[in-house]
């Protein structure tokens, strides 16, 4: 049920210590060049004569997160690797890691800017197709450009948890693919305090599905980044319509972006750039899902919540998904050190764990019975049978207490 912290019981001396991993993280660069891999393999297929096959290269970002990372994972299994205290410092300071997530942007810039050719082209017979992209072909250009904007979201939540001016203005200029800007806001001054409790809008309750879960995570999470950052303003005497409110000057980026590239490719890309979009940042909303399904934190005698800990968030330790998300899936680690880069962080004692890496996961909360089959009895191990600790659906509370014998 809990991840072990292997940190702990590491027996390799620090003087051998390794990141085994290091040039591994290079792989995260793989879904902002995907479309150029695509490419390739659509103009590769059409010059052997297998037309009619070369389509599904399109789709190549649903293929990524759906097939082979959930293959990948199983194949490879946990990573059982977790970096010594007295490593910690160096391994936080080496600024090849940051350089890792800083490469994402240009490739992500300048995939976006391809993908609206490709879908507004009318002649694309360099790449064997006779005149532009059909409809499918589209939506699988869409969707796997909203893979790329969904992982760029990721790389954003790793940039915007840092103290540094710059990285901070680099995440917000990775959500302005995703249009999903306020996240920004929303999610280390909202989420990090209210999480697992029934205010997070984005910490799904026991008993609710993704389909009921996205839209209160999208509207509460975009409602509470506005209440947010209304609130700081007031307190310094000014109005909230001042691009000094940080949701509205990154909203500004992403109508600057779509702006620019409306201009140059027509509005025909209109429909491309809303499709990737909500594509996007609804893969991030998945992953919220699962993160901390069912979780609670109990309320202590004063009224307040106690202290998030490790037990509060699910974790997996699959390697390969965590090459991919930059150790996203160490969750717990994260929630308790915020700041941590993600080459630091470590698998922690306590911390409830999925039965796979968060690829296998997306796909599995896009069904509600399975969902259910597979992580509802481990919310209920998780609190030893007591699901009055449980953070319940409120309309569905009074039936699952009765079903699991509650009192």
């Amino acid at each position: 049920m809990t991840t072990s912290d292997i940190g702990r019981h590491a027996h390799t001396p620090v003087e051998q210590w390794r990141d085994r991993k290091r040039y591994l993280w290079l792989m995260g660069l793989i879904p902002p060049t995907a479309i150029f891999l695509a490419t390739a393999l659509v103009w590769g297929f059409n010059q052997l004569g297998w037309t009619a096959v070369a389509p599904v290269w399109w789709w190549i970002g649903p293929l990524l997160v759906y097939v082979l990372l959930p293959i990948l994972d199983r194949f490879f299994g946990p990573d059982g690797q977790n970096p010594p205290d007295e490593v910690m410092e160096m391994l936080e300071n080496d600024k090849y890691y940051r350089y890792c997530t800083y490469a994402y942007i240009p490739f992500q810039l300048a995939s976006l800017v391809f993908a609206c050719y490709l879908w507004s082209a009318t002649d694309l017979s360099w790449l064997g197709i006779d005149g532009g992209l059909g409809l499918v072909s589209k939506i699988g250009l869409a969707f796997s450009v909203g893979v790329m904007g969904g992982v760029g979201i990721n790389t954003a939540h790793e940039l915007g948890h840092k103290k540094d001016d710059l990285e901070r203005w680099l995440s917000k200029i990775t959500l302005a693919q995703t249009g999903y800007d306020h996240f920004y806001i929303e999610h280390n001054r909202g989420h990090h305090v209210r999480v697992s409790t029934p205010e997070d809008p984005a910490s799904a309750r026991f008993g609710e599905s993704f389909w009921a879960f996205l839209p209160r995570s999208v509207w509460g999470s975009l409602k509470s980044s506005w209440e947010l950052e209304k609130t700081r303003l007031q307190r310094l005497g000014k109005s909230p319509w001042t691009l000094r409110n940080d949701v509205l000057n990154a909203w500004a980026m992403s109508v600057v972006l779509f702006g620019v590239l409306v201009a140059v490719f027509g509005p025909v890309i209109v429909p491309f750039l809303i499709l990737q979009a909500v594509y996007g940042f609804s893969l991030l909303e998945t992953v919220n899902y699962l993160e901390h399904y069912g979780l609670l934190r109990q309320k202590t005698a004063s009224g307040r919540y106690e202290r998030c800990t490790p037990a509060h968030s699910w974790n997996s330790d699959h390697i390969v998904t965590n090459i991919f998300l930059y150790h996203l899936q160490r969750h717990s680690d994260h929630h308790a050190n915020p700041t941590r880069r993600y080459q630091t962080l470590r698998s922690m004692d306590g911390a409830p764990n999925l039965p796979s890496g968060y690829a296998s996961m997306i796909g599995l909360a896009y069904i509600p019975p399975l969902w259910r089959k597979v992580m509802d009895h481990r919310v209920v191990e998780h609190y030893d049978g007591d699901l009055t600790r449980a953070n319940i659906q409120p309309r569905k509370r009074d039936k699952v207490l009765a079903q699991y014998g509650a009192q």
